[in-house]
């Protein structure tokens, strides 16, 4: 709090200070709107909404665009709520695996699950867990495919701004007038806390309805969380030096790691994001896992836990303190595998 603090303006630090804790606007503070609105290009305040962190913005754009018996394609592993708020709306979901060798996504496969009742396309570009990354052609291609059937393309984008040599890819608002972006203070801005979501679509019937149906949810985001999150908007080219610093420093470490220990994991290189899916050779990683987490409180994700066959395992590496963890692992591993 004292760091995100010190990065305030003048502006942001009068709102601070002068803070009354009463409700605030339902579709967000309009100086925080208009900070995120800035994040992608042709957008206006208008087009943001905010609410209490990705998950809401997740549950209520689905709600908002999706009806039972509507279909929705996912790509797969990914994060739960992308494709079980569909199946709790009755709605069937086709998922679209990426290719375990690179983690690359096969856009034709996703043009060959659209059918004639296909509402959503769900996208999650950089990728939870395996840290992939697409081209800007294959982007510009599912752009198309949704557009092409009267689809909505809804993109989670918590995990922008955190590529590491790859090109950034546009954002999905900015990209078609019916694509709907999202977008999250965690991550990269390192703010969880503040549960600072957010939307971004030149769609006026989807906000409509998303506005509608957020009456009967948070109503209103937290006063305090705005002003933390306008701050570090305003401050992020600072915010952002601060993550991707620590993200980098800690790939490397992890690249050291396991070209040490070829013999227990197999490692794919996440080319954005704070995230890796790397495999246990031999063994069942569900057993390693909770083992390790009661042994030496180092927490590993099974893929098990994205419904995913196999090995795999989240890994992440946006913390101060993984190398800690990391060297508990190693020690771990060389002991029980």
């Amino acid at each position: 709090m004292h760091d995100l603090l010190a990065l305030a303006d003048d502006d942001a630090r009068t709102r601070w200070d002068t803070l009354r804790l009463g409700y605030t606007e339902s579709l967000g503070l309009p100086a925080l709107r208009d900070e995120i609105a800035s994040l992608y290009p042709g957008l206006v305040a208008e087009d943001v909404m905010t609410f209490a962190g990705a998950e809401e913005a997740v549950f209520l754009t689905m709600h908002a665009t999706l009806s039972a018996g509507d279909h929705a394609v996912v790509v797969w592993p990914a994060y739960q709520s992308l494709h079980e708020v569909a199946r709790s709306i009755g709605a069937s979901v086709t998922l679209v695996p990426l290719n375990p060798r690179d983690w690359s996504l096969d856009v034709d496969a996703v043009a060959a699950a659209m059918r004639p009742n296909t509402r959503l396309v769900v996208i999650n570009f950089p990728h939870n867990p395996t840290g992939a990354q697409i081209s800007p052609a294959d982007f510009a291609r599912l752009v198309a495919i949704a557009e092409l059937h009267g689809a909505h393309l809804f993109s989670d984008e918590v995990y922008r701004f955190l590529e590491h040599s790859s090109e950034r890819l546009p954002t999905a608002a900015e990209s078609s007038p019916t694509a709907i972006s999202l977008g999250v203070m965690s991550k990269p801005f390192a703010l969880a806390g503040i549960r600072i979501g957010w939307i971004a679509t030149r769609d006026r019937a989807v906000r409509a309805r998303v506005a509608s149906l957020k009456d009967y949810t948070t109503i209103c985001s937290s006063a305090p969380s705005e002003i933390l999150a306008l701050i570090a908007l305003r401050a992020r080219t600072r915010v952002l030096e601060r993550t991707t610093d620590i993200v980098r420093s800690n790939l490397e470490v992890l690249d050291e790691f396991f070209a040490r220990n070829g013999d227990r994991f197999e490692w794919i290189r996440p080319r954005a994001g704070s995230t890796a899916f790397p495999a246990l050779v031999g063994g069942d990683i569900d057993r390693f896992a909770a083992a390790l987490a009661e042994h030496e409180g180092v927490l590993l994700l099974p893929g098990s836990q994205f419904g995913y066959p196999g090995n795999h395992f989240r890994l992440g590496y946006g913390r101060c303190d993984m190398v800690a963890g990391l060297n508990r692992l190693e020690a771990f591993a060389r002991s029980h595998l």
